[in-house]
């Protein structure tokens, strides 16, 4: 395995782990916010579907700069 696909795997691992937890609370945190503001449970839940297509397009984004 050559450095740049293990720090492929690493970052893709890293992000599993983030997203999966995130995705994971997201109903508990939309509740809890949900009991003061229904509008903000809402963006809060737009709010992380849209971070994580952002973080694909930003590595898209920064693999065209470097031409890879």
């Amino acid at each position: 395995m050559t450095p740049e696909n293990r720090n492929s795997a690493i970052a893709a691992a890293v992000l599993l782990a983030v997203f999966g937890l995130g995705a994971f609370y997201l109903p508990t945190v939309m509740l809890a916010v949900g009991n003061f503001s229904t509008a903000v449970a809402g963006v809060i839940a737009v709010l992380f579907v849209a971070a994580f297509f952002m973080v694909f397009w930003l590595r898209g984004r920064s693999q065209r700069k470097r031409g890879g």
